[in-house]
C-alpha cells in the first residue's frame, strides 16, 4: 500500500486488542486520520484510549455512541467477528474492510514466512525464528504469537526476513498477504463457536495459500486436504515415511537421512517433531547451513503453557499444558504421557464433541476434574469410562487433583478448551495453575 493512499484518509479500527492498537498507530504513522471503534471500554482499553487519544486518535465505544462519519478504509481486528453489527455496517457503506494482517503485509518490504494450522503454531514459529537467525538472517518471530505484525512493520527495523504465525480469524482478512514461504502444519476441530462448519473453518485456513505463485513454497503435512497450490510443495510428517521431511526412529530426517535425535532436543513427540522439521525445512529454504539449523533446534526451550512441568510434590509431577484449547491438542498431550494422569479440563463451550476422547482418557487417566461451562459435557461423554468430579472453580480443581493424585501420578492441566469463560486467557489460566499448585502444603 503506497503511503499516499491512506495518508489524510479517515480509516476506523474495529476492536482495540493488541492488534487494534497496533493496526490505529500504524495508520496514524502513514498519516491517516484514525477513529477507533469497540462495544466495551474495560480498565485495558481506556488505559489504551488515553494513550492513542493523545497522539489525535480518538476511541468510542457503545456506551460513548459513535460519531457519524464517512470512512474510506476499515480495519478489522482478528477478535473481532465480521459478522457483528460495527462490521455489516461499514460492507453496507461500501467502504473496503481488510484485516490488521492484511494492512501490515501492505506495508510491509520483505518477505514473510507465515505459520497457520490448528496447533503447534506459536513453537514452530519460535523454531522456525531460531533456526533463521541462526544462520545469520535478521528475523523476527510476531504476528498471533504476540507482537503484532503491524507494530513489526512500524518499527521498521533492518529485517531480511518476518516469521509470522497467522490465524484463521486473521487470514479471513486479507486480499493481497503473500507468503514467500507459507507453513501448513495440521487441521483438526476448533473454533466452532465461530464457524458454523469444519468446512468454514478450513477455508479460512487454506486462504494462507491463495495469492501465492510457483515462485513461492508451501511447506505442508501431506495427511492435509488441500486443494492444487500454485507454490513449490514441500512436505513434512512424523506418521508417513514418504514425505520430504520424516521423523523415524526418534530421528528428524531428511529424504531418509537421519539429521538429528529428537532426544538431543528439548522436546518430545511427534507432534512436536512435525514442528520442528516444519523449522528444518524453512531453514533449508533460506540457505541455513545444516549445523546450524541442528544448534538452534537443540539450543530451543518450549514456550511456557505448552507441557511445562511447574512442580514436583510427594511423587507427583503437575503439568500446565493450558495452551491446550482444542480437542487435538488435548489428545496429543495425553499421549505424551507415560504415568497414570489426573486430568483437569474444561472451560469455555467451543462446540467441541468430546466423546472420541472416551477410549484414550480409558487408558491414561484415572481420574478427570471438570471445571468451567462444559462441566457437564464432560461428564456426560467422558462418565462411564473414568471417574469424573466436578470443580466450583478453579482452585478447588487444583486442590481436588492433588487429593485424588498418587505417588508416581501426573496432575494434568489440559482443557481442550478456551479460556474466557473463567481466566482473561490461555496464559492467565496456566499461570493462575502454576500458582495455585505453587501453595499446596
Amino acid at each position: 500500500m503506497n503511503e499516499n493512499l491512506v495518508r489524510g484518509k479517515q480509516a476506523v479500527v474495529l476492536g482495540l486488542g493488541e492488534s487494534g492498537r497496533a493496526a490505529a498507530e500504524l495508520l496514524c504513522q502513514k498519516g491517516a486520520n484514525v477513529i477507533i471503534r469497540d462495544n466495551y471500554l474495560n480498565e485495558r482499553v481506556d488505559q489504551v484510549a488515553r494513550g492513542l487519544g493523545a497522539r489525535g486518535m480518538r476511541v468510542e465505544t457503545q456506551a460513548t455512541g459513535f460519531t457519524p462519519c464517512r470512512f474510506d478504509l476499515g480495519v478489522l481486528s482478528p477478535g473481532i467477528n465480521p459478522s457483528v453489527p460495527l462490521v455489516t455496517q461499514l460492507k453496507r457503506e461500501r467502504v473496503p474492510v481488510i484485516g490488521e494482517l492484511e494492512l501490515a503485509y501492505r506495508f510491509c518490504t520483505v518477505p514473510v514466512v507465515a505459520v497457520t494450522g490448528t496447533n503447534g503454531k506459536s513453537t514452530t514459529t519460535e523454531l522456525v525464528a531460531a533456526s533463521l537467525s541462526a544462520g545469520g538472517l535478521q528475523t523476527v518471530a510476531c504476528g498471533n504469537i504476540g507482537v503484532p505484525f503491524s507494530d513489526v512493520v512500524r518499527a521498521g527495523e533492518p529485517l531480511d526476513v518476518i516469521t509470522l504465525e497467522v490465524s484463521s480469524f486473521q487470514l479471513e482478512g486479507i486480499e493481497t498477504f503473500r507468503p514467500r514461504v507459507a507453513v501448513y502444519l495440521n487441521f483438526t476441530p476448533d473454533h466452532l463457536d465461530r464457524y458454523q462448519t469444519m468446512g468454514e473453518y478450513r477455508q479460512a485456513k487454506i486462504r494462507v495459500f491463495m495469492n501465492q505463485t510457483a515462485e513461492d513454497f508451501a511447506v505442508v503435512n501431506p495427511d492435509c486436504e488441500l486443494p492444487a497450490l500454485a507454490a513449490r510443495r514441500v512436505t513434512v510428517s512424523a506418521y508417513h515415511g514418504g514425505a520430504d521431511y520424516t521423523f523415524t526412529g526418534g530421528y528428524l530426517c531428511y529424504h531418509g537421512q537421519r539429521v538429528l535425535a529428537q532426544e538431543k532436543t528439548r522436546l518430545r513427540g511427534p507432534h512436536n517433531a512435525e514442528n520442528q522439521l516444519a523449522a528444518l525445512a524453512v531453514a533449508d529454504l533460506h540457505g541455513v547451513p545444516l549445523t546450524e539449523t541442528i544448534d538452534a533446534l537443540r539450543a530451543y526451550r518450549a514456550l511456557p503453557h505448552r507441557c511445562e512441568v511447574v512442580r514436583e510434590r510427594g511423587g507427583v509431577t503437575f503439568i500446565n499444558d493450558s495452551k491446550a484449547t482444542n480437542i487435538d491438542a488435548l489428545e496429543k498431550a495425553l499421549l505424551g504421557q507415560t504415568r497414570p494422569v489426573v486430568l483437569i479440563a474444561g472451560g469455555k463451550d467451543k462446540g467441541f464433541d468430546f466423546a472420541p476422547l472416551k477410549n484414550l482418557l480409558a487408558e491414561k487417566a484415572r481420574e478427570v476434574v471438570a471445571i468451567g461451562e462444559v462441566q457437564d459435557k464432560l461428564v456426560a461423554a467422558w462418565g462411564q469410562y473414568v471417574r469424573c468430579h466436578r470443580a466450583a472453580d478453579f482452585a478447588e480443581a487444583v486442590s481436588v487433583s492433588a487429593r485424588l493424585a498418587r505417588a508416581g501420578d501426573v496432575v494434568l492441566l489440559s482443557p481442550g478448551c478456551s479460556s474466557y469463560d473463567m481466566f482473561k486467557n490461555f496464559e492467565d489460566r496456566g499461570r493462575q495453575f502454576g500458582e495455585l499448585v505453587a501453595k499446596l502444603d
